[in-house]
């Protein structure tokens, strides 16, 4: 017999901690969007789809620039 366990935890941030996850959700709010509108037109232009590693490997440039 398997037995499954699930631990549900609530986190109350305080105000820095709140105004930081906020910054961390816009900015990966920005990276997803950035890169599905790639994706979604390099599949129109070319009817293929950008690997994980394409998208990885610009993102990282994408870090150095800033």
């Amino acid at each position: 017999m398997i037995i499954k366990k699930a631990f549900k935890y609530r986190i109350y941030p305080n105000k820095e901690q709140q105004h930081n996850l906020a910054i961390q959700f816009g900015h990966t709010r920005f990276v997803y969007n950035r890169y599905r509108v790639w994706r979604e037109q390099s599949y129109k232009e070319t009817g293929k789809g950008l690997t994980y590693n394409q998208t990885a490997v610009a993102l990282t440039a994408l870090q150095e620039r800033n």
